[in-house]
C-alpha cells in the first residue's frame, strides 16, 4: 500500500488538515493517509503544546468518520526531539511492506534543506507537497522526488485557533464537530 504521511503538531487539528489529507488520498495515488502526531518538533518551542495524548486523542476524533485516514503515535516511543529521516527509518521497518511518501506543506520547502539528512528523505520516500499562501517557486519544483499536487489554498492556524480558545471565541466550523466537543469538554487551551 502506498501510504503518505503527514507530519505535525496538530496543535489542534483543524479543517485545513483534515482537507489537506482527504485530498491527498482521494487525488493521487496514494491510497491512505497516516496523520504522524509529533510530541516535539525540532524547530518550534513548545510553550503552548498540549500532551501530545490529547493532540492524538483530537485527531482521533477528527478522522473518525474516514478509513482511509489514520493517526499513528510512533514519535512517542522516539528520542525527542524526532527527526523526520529517523521516523521515517521506523516506519519503513515496522511496516515493510507499504511505500511510505511525504505530505508536506509548501512553505516548508524552504526551510527544507536545514533539515537533517534532507537529501536521503528525497532519496528515500519522497515529497507530496501541496500549496500554501505566500509560497513561491523553488528549485526543488522540478526534483524527480518532488510532487505538486494540487489542493484547495488555506490560511487556517493553530496559533489563531488556539487563541481564540484562550480569548473565549468561537472555533465552530474551523475544526470538526468531535475536536470541538473535546476541547470544549476537556477544557484544553483555556
Amino acid at each position: 500500500m502506498k501510504i503518505g504521511l503527514f507530519f505535525g503538531s496538530f496543535n489542534p487539528i483543524h479543517i485545513g488538515h483534515l482537507i489537506i489529507a482527504n485530498t491527498m488520498v482521494t487525488s493521487t495515488d496514494l491510497e491512505q493517509v497516516w496523520f504522524v502526531v509529533s510530541p516535539q518538533n525540532p524547530f518550534k518551542k513548545n510553550s503552548s503544546l498540549l500532551h501530545e495524548f490529547d493532540r492524538y486523542d483530537l485527531v482521533q476524533r477528527a478522522i473518525a468518520d474516514n478509513a482511509l485516514l489514520k493517526v499513528t503515535d510512533v514519535e512517542f516511543h522516539m528520542p525527542k526531539p524526532s527527526y523526520t529521516i529517523d521516523t521515517l527509518v521506523r516506519m519503513q521497518e515496522k511496516f515493510p511492506q507499504h511505500e511510505f511518501k511525504l505530505i508536506m506543506g509548501e512553505d516548508n520547502l524552504a526551510q527544507f534543506p536545514n533539515w537533517k539528512n534532507h537529501d536521503k528523505i528525497l532519496e528515500y520516500v519522497g515529497l507530496y507537497v501541496y500549496p500554501r499562501p505566500n509560497s513561491s517557486a523553488h528549485h526543488f519544483k522540478d526534483h524527480p522526488a518532488v510532487k505538486f499536487v494540487q489542493a484547495p489554498l488555506l490560511d487556517i492556524s493553530a496559533t489563531y485557533l488556539r487563541a481564540c480558545l484562550k480569548n473565549g471565541k468561537s472555533i465552530r466550523y474551523m475544526v470538526s464537530e468531535p475536536v470541538e466537543e473535546m476541547i470544549r469538554v476537556k477544557k484544553l487551551y483555556v
